[in-house]
């Protein structure tokens, strides 16, 4: 396919004199209108350590744009940090801005009628906003991942953020001093870079390049190393030959490619908050894709790497032993992953993944044999039942035992749990419940670190259950399900759970289930008032008028079918 100029619409002919004006006043010479204009989506911020070392990413990526022969335009986009944001109320606008990500890339890219764009991100929303974005305008594109952040060390352990909240729990159960207390906040990041295990970041970069959008090895490089600035300038270069060559994202995010990345997902133990972005990709691009698919997929692919927050190791271990192309050619061998996708290096994935050795190094057990892995299928479980008709998502792994029925105890926000928590009433066996936290009620869907975190702190991850629906950390692990859907603040089912109602979560039966009679449930449910919104201005509010429920991804443009 022949490149073909779009940006020509806002710079060729005696018409367009006044807007080639705007671009003399940059230093742009008459020649330079026959180039490539690439969009640099530069998500650089000191807000966070995830995006504080961005600017050198974007600035090899806008040197690489020059050296091949196309025009950088650089525009801004923002982050909201989630481990900065966690338990306040600052986290709600968490989810808000990956819609916001997306709908800024794309008023940039279309508004100003860009040939591609580079897209550069670190923290959680980063990345599925962007490719919402990516997918949406479909111009050639390419995702550059920030990079993760290296391991924290305190007496001969690794740390990551997710220890820091542990350590709160640990230290009101009197398990942790003041002085182990305060090391663990000190020294769990000791640099830039997105959270080191496989949380939600690492999960999305991870799943990028499984599907194509983003280099090999680019997902997994720590933000520090050398290796990162020569991936963001090999990646602009790439971006520019795909536009050359006409290579659109909508060539590579296809229904098998989406089925390649939640196949790695899984395969590594990724987070939570994938489902939910995944439906909002595929939303974006038109995919045919559902909540039950993540399922379909679950039950075939076993997790053999052992990575944080369920496992042992954090991504710069798995990056030193291969990477994801190592976990793909393992996959690929096993009849797991369709080689034939293309990549935006105009490549296959089987055509990638080519030199990439068929088995992981011996002497390490980051990886592991493909049939000797940790569970011979994967963790993130979709549930059902009468307290989530539409669907629910459990992670099941790190956990002996996926199943308990206990008594609820009830919480209509995140703060009040919490308290709770902190106060040490919450015992073993109980079922705690998290509601009017979900997309339109929260709004936007809290994650809750915080609690579950300091479950885990007290001894409590094993023996007490939590549902929400909100989200969960790509930290947390435990007896945990979230992204109860229809959510409390449409009046769906976990609005009408009382103090000390039995509630049994089994994962094996793939079951989340309110144990009373249909006609107390429909009683209750004739009883019930919808809330008043918890915001009725800005943008929190916008997202609650405008956002789908949590099995379609919590999208802010969904199909009317969709509301």
């Amino acid at each position: 396919m022949a490149y073909n100029n779009r940006s020509k619409n806002v710079t060729q002919g005696v018409a367009r004199a006044p807007n080639r004006s705007m671009y003399y006043a940059m230093g742009y010479k008459e020649e330079d209108f026959e180039k490539p204009m690439v969009g640099i989506a530069n998500g650089h911020s000191t807000i966070t350590p995830c995006n504080s070392g961005l600017q050198p990413l974007a600035d090899a990526a806008i040197a690489a744009v020059k050296s091949s022969g196309a025009n950088p335009q650089v525009f801004g986009t923002p982050t909201i940090s989630d481990g900065i944001g966690m338990g306040t109320e600052g986290m709600k606008y968490s989810l808000v801005s990956r819609e916001v990500i997306a709908d800024s890339i794309e008023t940039c890219v279309n508004g100003q009628w860009m040939d591609g764009v580079v897209v550069i991100g670190g923290c959680d929303k980063n990345m599925p906003g962007g490719m919402i974005a990516i997918a949406r305008t479909n111009v050639p594109a390419i995702y550059v991942y920030g990079g993760t952040i290296k391991p924290g060390h305190y007496k001969g352990k690794d740390l990551t953020i997710v220890s820091a909240f542990e350590a709160v729990g640990e230290f009101t159960a009197g398990r942790l001093n003041n002085e182990d207390f305060k090391a663990i906040e000190q020294r769990a990041c000791p640099g830039s870079g997105s959270c080191g295990g496989m949380y939600t970041a690492n999960t999305m970069s991870s799943a990028f390049e499984a599907m194509g959008m983003s280099l090999p090895y680019s997902s997994t490089m720590a933000n520090e190393d050398g290796e990162k600035i020569e991936s963001a300038a090999k990646s602009a270069r790439v971006l520019v030959e795909a536009i050359k060559k006409g290579i659109r994202p909508r060539d590579i995010i296809t229904k098998k490619s989406i089925e390649n990345a939640v196949t790695v997902i899984m395969a590594t133990g990724g987070s939570t908050n994938a489902v939910l972005h995944f439906l909002a990709i595929t939303h974006a691009a038109e995919i045919d894709w559902s909540i039950d698919d993540f399922e379909r997929i679950r039950k075939r692919t076993p997790i053999f790497c052992d990575l944080k927050p369920s496992g042992q190791y954090v991504i710069t271990e798995l990056h030193k032993v291969g990477g994801i192309p190592q976990v793909m050619k393992m996959l690929l061998n096993a009849g797991l992953l369709h080689g034939d996708c293309l990549t935006i290096t105009g490549k296959t994935i089987a055509e990638t993944l080519a030199d990439v050795p068929d088995q992981p190094p011996a002497n390490q057990t980051i990886i592991r044999l493909i049939h000797e892995p940790l569970y011979k299928e994967g963790h993130l479980a979709i549930l059902k039942g009468n307290l989530s008709p539409e669907g629910c998502v459990a992670k099941i792994t790190g956990l002996k035992n996926p199943v308990i029925t206990g008594p609820a105890r009830v919480f209509n926000s995140e703060d009040a749990a919490m308290d709770a928590i902190m106060k040490q009433s919450i015992r073993a066996g109980d079922v705690v419940v998290i509601r009017y936290e979900g997309p339109r009620g929260g709004p936007g869907m809290r994650e809750m670190l915080a609690p579950t975190s300091a479950l885990i702190g007290q001894g409590l991850g094993e023996s007490v259950g939590l549902i929400t629906d909100g989200r969960f950390s790509g930290g947390t692990w435990g007896m945990v399900v979230g992204h109860v859907a229809p959510e409390a603040y449409v009046g769906g089912p976990i609005a009408l759970i009382e103090e000390g109602d039995s509630i049994t979560i089994d994962a094996h039966q793939l079951l989340i289930q309110l144990n009373i009679s249909e006609d107390e449930l429909g009683r209750r449910k004739a009883a019930w008032k919808k809330p008043a919104p918890r915001y009725s201005r800005g943008v929190l509010a916008k997202f609650a008028a405008l956002a789908s429920t949590a099995s379609r991804g919590a999208v802010t443009d969904p199909d009317a079918s969709a509301l």
